[in-house]
């Protein structure tokens, strides 16, 4: 087991590669995390060691292809910091980039804490705690120069590949009278047009939202009122490079875009 000074140091190694935009090939044997457990824990440290504070959550891997591309059992759970959001409509920098897709996202901000509890979390009761619908964008990447075969235990150390995130405005449209899991967000880039499907989202958004909740809740974390989580991809991860300007049309729900530079 990885002891509170081997999980700093795991940490550090990972956000100094961050803010440099610089690649490892894997953490030292004595900081590499073992587990699942393991990963968060070093995850966690983010909170201490990263210049912005917790902005929410996101969820790598919500496909079978996203499992297999990174060798993953299943979705894994990440931090948003405040230092990586960035406004609609705004610009991204490619610099350090490697991943180099745009992911269209279903995001939701919560309006009240679901802490942690002996019983898991129905969808039901997890949407009750949902404020607001947002469509957003994420721009993954990992801090491994070969992502695909660190494992899932550095995977989520490397906080399961959160790199950048855009934020659309919350949706006037009565979402929760919508079925989430047939909506079709398109997505314009370099004049092509992409058509998402929510039923991507570990099969249906909402379903997802309740997978991070629990996953949290088995953390012994809470999810808390004003944090946003957003949920997976829509459509397979779309590349991008400097120049580009990525739209993502998510209907009644709204648009969210940025550019890369």
């Amino acid at each position: 087991m990885l002891d509170k000074d081997q999980i700093a140091a795991a940490s550090q190694v990972l956000v100094k590669h961050w803010r440099d935009g610089t690649k490892l090939e894997t953490l030292d044997a004595r900081l590499r995390p073992q587990s699942r457990t393991e990963g968060y824990a070093v995850q966690a440290a983010l909170e201490t060691t990263s210049p912005g504070k917790l902005f929410g959550w996101k969820i790598a891997a919500t496909s079978e292809a996203g499992q297999k591309h990174i060798n993953a059992g299943g979705p894994l759970a990440g931090r948003i910091m405040s230092d990586t959001v960035i406004a609609d409509g705004g610009s991204a920098s490619m610099k350090g980039n490697e991943m180099r897709v745009g992911e269209p996202e279903f995001a939701f901000r919560m309006g009240r804490d679901l802490p942690p509890r002996a019983a898991p979390y129905t969808i039901d009761e997890v949407l009750a705690a949902v404020a607001t619908l947002h469509p957003a964008i994420e721009i993954p990447d990992s801090r491994f120069a070969d992502f695909a075969s660190a494992g899932e235990a550095q995977l989520i150390a490397d906080n399961a590949c959160a790199h950048l995130f855009v934020l659309g405005a919350a949706t006037t449209a009565d979402w929760r009278a919508l079925d989430l899991v047939e909506q079709r967000p398109q997505i314009t880039l370099r004049g092509e047009r992409y058509v998402g499907h929510g039923r991507n989202v570990l099969g249906d958004p909402r379903a997802a939202l309740a997978w991070l909740a629990n996953e949290l809740r088995g953390l012994g974390l809470t999810l808390r009122a004003g944090e946003v989580v957003t949920t997976g991809t829509c459509h397979p991860p779309l590349p991008i490079q400097a120049g580009d300007h990525f739209a993502a049309d998510f209907g009644v729900l709204g648009k969210v875009s940025l550019g890369f530079v």
